[in-house]
């Protein structure tokens, strides 16, 4: 499969996008004081939920991104 200049500079500015967001989730949510987290200093289902939400988030963001750096890589080539 062959992906367009366009495509693949997207893909990439995607996996950047995916991992500074939930980089910033991740950090508020370690940092919760509502009691949504954390319940007494132990973690609640809201922290587990979300967690997993944010480790899934990164390992698609990066296999995306990582798929958009090829598709940049690979344009690059044909072009030189």
């Amino acid at each position: 499969m062959k992906l367009t200049r366009r495509l693949s500079w997207f893909l990439a500015a995607f996996g950047v996008w995916s991992w500074v967001i939930w980089i910033t989730f991740a950090k508020n949510l370690f940092q919760d004081a509502s009691g949504l987290a954390f319940d007494h200093g132990k973690p609640t289902g809201y922290l587990w939920v979300h967690l997993a939400l944010a480790v899934v988030s990164f390992i698609l963001g990066t296999i995306i991104g990582v798929i958009g750096l090829r598709g940049v890589r690979a344009s690059r080539r044909e072009d030189g």
